[in-house]
């Protein structure tokens, strides 16, 4: 037992530094650049040398308790800007998903009402276009010819670079999660958000690490974009901040969404993959394939009912 607490504080206190403490070190060490060189030498290294020897001769840095404090100070502060951009990050994964757009205050929901609206007619239009092709090629082919796929390919890709399924939320992300619980609705008859966490229960461990591993990704990717709203004040001081903003600004949609596809794409494979399983678990899979009237058996069985009305 005192090995299993050994070791696992030892991987705590790696998470916090790798999470916390470096990001937050590297951030002040970018504020501190800030502060010293300003708009007008952004980029004036003997400055900065000059300004770093100054504080090294501080008296209080030349003790050893001077030194302890100065770390300490140092790490307390750097672990708070690692946590600051946590809780960021964790209000951008929440605007990012938008699952539940339809209760933000105002006038935060007017305008994610007008985003999924236009978003929306955009989806429609290619939607359409693509269907079209998708006509042409099946006509083609009951007249025995083969209709040149490039065309069909590409009305399918614009269409689903503005969502999966028709949209129903504000961003791509939030539309792209929301689309396994609308074709496994529409397939199958289950209600994912019924279905995972029994589901869950009975899933291998690698499908949970694997799955685990895709939803930390998505978190990651947040991050980022958190770090670059701490990084955007900074820009006020040193222009160059606003650099690094727009760089993890870029970087962090871009992980987001490619986080996002695979997160949705493993939740949708693994409910397709293992529903059957945890029917069988129930007793509530008479056939070999999972068949939309399971999936209602398996939504009335899983689904708690109702409390009864208040008496008087």
């Amino acid at each position: 037992m005192g090995g299993l607490l050994s070791e696992l504080g030892k991987k705590l206190a790696e998470r916090w530094v790798s999470l916390l403490v470096l990001p937050g070190a590297l951030y002040l060490a970018v504020a501190a650049t800030a502060h010293t060189l300003g708009h007008c030498r952004p980029f004036d290294l003997t400055r900065l040398t000059q300004q770093i020897g100054t504080w090294a001769s501080d008296p209080v840095t030349k003790t050893a308790g001077g030194q302890v404090v100065l770390l300490v100070a140092i790490l307390a502060a750097a672990a708070a800007v690692g946590l600051a951009a946590q809780a960021l990050g964790s209000l951008a994964e929440w605007l990012c998903l938008a699952a539940d757009w339809p209760a933000w205050p105002p006038p935060l929901r007017q305008f994610a009402a007008r985003l999924t609206t236009r978003r929306r007619d955009r989806w429609a239009r290619a939607a359409c276009t693509w269907h079209q092709h998708r006509d042409e090629a099946a006509r083609a082919l009951l007249r025995g010819q083969r209709a040149d796929p490039a065309a069909r390919h590409a009305a399918e890709r614009a269409m689903t670079r503005i969502a999966s399924e028709e949209p129903c939320r504000p961003t791509w992300s939030g539309d792209r999660l929301n689309a396994v619980a609308v074709r496994l609705e529409r397939d199958h008859h289950l209600d994912l958000a019924t279905l995972w966490p029994h589901l869950w229960l009975i899933l291998p461990e690698e499908t949970r690490a694997e799955i685990t591993a895709a939803r930390q990704a998505l978190v990651r990717a947040n991050a980022l974009t958190a770090w670059a709203l701490l990084y955007l004040p900074l820009a006020a001081w040193w222009w160059p901040a606003a650099l690094i903003t727009v760089l993890l600004t870029l970087m962090g949609r871009a992980r987001a969404r490619t986080a996002t596809d695979t997160y949705a794409t493993l939740l949708e494979a693994t409910a397709r993959l293992r529903t059957r399983d945890l029917a069988d678990c129930l007793g509530l899979n008479p056939c070999a394939t999972l068949t939309p009237e399971t999936g209602d058996a398996l939504t009335r069985h899983l689904t708690p009912t109702a409390p009864p009305p208040p008496i008087g």
